[in-house]
């Protein structure tokens, strides 16, 4: 199923372990629900992991007419380029040094950061898993958007595919 007009929002953003061990940490986010649809945690993040993790969003949301993102190298690469070009999905970079031109990703970059990583002392990498997951279950679930009327991005969804279903 393909939805033009559906958007994804990627972005990748770096935190430390307790051992000073970098990790990045590549979110994928719904820019019409605000649900955040994966948050891939790991000590390094290739364009290749970037793509695989977007064919699983893909295999259970659609494919998105576009893809906004900012201009780190995973995604501006030559592969993640041409995997967007055969999919005909289409890209969208921001300029550099203009995050607000992403404004609700940064939003939840914001509150990933405030309410987790800052919050939390990541023992290791399973630990900064599953912090961060518990975080996205919390966003999603608990959540409420002003933006959204007042409901979490997982309410907002499931009210959207109920009108879709019904016409």
């Amino acid at each position: 199923m393909h939805h033009p007009h559906y958007l994804f929002n990627v972005f990748l953003t770096q935190d430390t372990l307790a051992t000073d061990r970098g990790i990045r940490v590549l979110a994928v986010v719904d820019a019409f629900t605000r649900e955040n649809l994966s948050l891939e945690v790991a000590t390094s993040i290739s364009s290749h992991r970037v793509t695989r993790l977007l064919e699983e969003v893909i295999e259970q949301r659609g494919k998105p007419g576009a893809i906004r993102c900012d201009n780190g190298p995973e995604l501006t690469s030559r592969h993640f380029l041409s995997w967007c070009e055969e999919r005909k999905i289409q890209r969208i970079h921001i300029q550099p040094g203009r995050p607000m031109q992403n404004g609700h990703v940064e939003s939840c970059n914001g509150r990933l950061r405030d309410e987790c990583s800052n919050a939390n002392w990541f023992r290791n990498l399973a630990d900064a898993r599953a912090k961060i997951a518990a975080w996205r279950d919390e966003y999603n679930g608990e959540r409420f958007h002003s933006s959204r009327g007042y409901r979490t991005p997982n309410e907002f969804a499931a009210v959207l595919k109920s009108s879709v279903m019904t016409g």
